[in-house]
């Protein structure tokens, strides 16, 4: 009975926590959401601005209503103004909110639109950045992404039809924070570093800033995987060079919709089928589709990995091009997912002919510009953000950089 009884009494004394962001007698900030099964575990998501991150019931931050308990520190919350909104893209109604700080003295914050990545979970309610830009004093706009959360639509990865609908939020943005903004731009993160310069020109940006994307298309984006997983398991420049005449047919069988190329694929499997390194291989899509024959494949292959509408020859390059707003991107060193060299090599070609961009990488950083610790058999388990990412992505908003910004190296042309 007096165990029921305790157990009880701390049920009621817990406070629920309350997603946003909040900031602590010194200006740090840190950023707390919901977990999508929350409910199941009542733990809450948190992040602070020197990059790391956990979870509420990991003991590093306590919520008491408005304020949080960091290892007796008290963040108070920051006032918000929020405004939620329903849009039109197209014939689609999409779900988003404008997200403002309080008002700074002697001037009107950047506002900004994330842009979101291939993440299917409602932005609105789980997304970090946009409360990760509001903590520094930037106005955000958020919006679930067609077919997620409460916007109607299917899923998917048409980057066409995504940078449309990141131009209508845009336009929703701006209407809602009309004489209360300065300049106007986009945040893309990861799938993100492909729509938002799509949509820069449409959403009359100012600027874009994106984290950990590519310059590649998606076929390039598998084939570099590949490359980058057969380099580290220790094979020698001939192996990854082979490699390439198998993600060549593997990738025009996708960009054929499974219509067409099986006859180049069965030769290269049966080129190379037996050689040690063959089984290895993994990629974004290549050794799903190795891994089944040709008749699985023309009975299975579109509904299973070309279901999303893709572009699968989309010109990033060319795109790329067209944007007239100045641009940041920032590089993950060590990216497996989003391999960077290529994309490195061609923002420095479009910074010779005369593109406003800035390049920013961050050593031994993975996919998300996350740390990592590395396990003998190549296994990596994420640690933080690589300190230093979010105070970049704010200074370069607001129009001034101060560096240092952690280990961000700033890439001379």
């Amino acid at each position: 009975m007096l165990l029921t009884a305790l157990a009880l009494a701390a049920q009621a004394a817990a406070t629920p926590c309350q997603p946003g962001a909040y900031a602590s007698p010194d200006a740090r900030f840190l950023v707390i959401m919901e977990r999508t099964d929350s409910a199941q575990t009542g733990a809450w998501r948190w992040w602070a601005d020197d990059g790391r991150f956990g979870l509420t019931n990991d003991g590093s931050v306590t919520c008491r209503g408005e304020t949080l308990d960091v290892k007796a520190v008290v963040y108070n919350k920051i006032a918000v103004r929020l405004t939620p909104t329903k849009f039109k893209s197209g014939e689609l109604t999409l779900n988003g909110m404008l997200i403002e700080p309080p008002t700074a003295t002697g001037g009107k914050p950047p506002l900004v639109v994330t842009v979101h990545g291939s993440e299917r979970t409602p932005a609105v309610k789980y997304a970090q950045y946009p409360w990760i830009l509001a903590a520094q004093g930037i106005s955000a706009f958020v919006y679930d992404k067609r077919g997620t959360g409460e916007s109607q639509g299917n899923y998917n990865q048409n980057f066409h039809a995504l940078a449309a609908d990141a131009a209508a939020a845009s336009k929703e943005a701006k209407r809602l924070a009309a004489g209360r903004y300065s300049r106007f731009g986009l945040l893309g993160g990861s799938q993100g570093g492909w729509v938002a310069p799509r949509a820069a020109n449409d959403a009359g940006a100012d600027f874009v800033a994106v984290g950990f994307g590519l310059l590649i298309d998606p076929l390039e984006e598998d084939a570099s995987q590949v490359r980058a997983e057969l380099t580290e398991a220790g094979y020698g420049a001939d192996v990854p060079n082979q490699a390439r005449e198998i993600t060549d047919p593997t990738g025009n069988l996708m960009a054929e919709h499974f219509l067409k190329g099986y006859e180049q694929l069965a030769t290269v499997k049966a080129r190379y089928g037996k050689a040690p390194w063959f089984a290895k291989i993994k990629g974004e899509f290549t050794g799903d589709i190795l891994a089944l024959d040709e008749a699985a494949l023309r009975r299975e292959g579109r509904a299973k990995f070309d279901n999303l509408d893709l572009d699968w020859r989309y010109d990033a390059m060319g795109w790329m091009r067209k944007v007239k707003a100045p641009q940041l991107w920032v590089i993950a060193a060590q990216d497996r997912e989003a391999p960077p060299q290529t994309t490195v090599d061609r923002l420095q070609t479009l910074r010779r002919e005369g593109h406003d961009i800035a390049i920013v990488r961050f050593p031994d950083t993975d996919h998300g510009m996350v740390e990592f610790s590395q396990a003998v058999d190549g296994e990596r388990t994420t640690t933080r953000v690589t300190p230093g990412y979010f105070r970049l992505l704010g200074d370069w908003i607001k129009g001034t950089t101060r560096p240092p910004y952690g280990r961000g190296e700033f890439l001379s042309k």
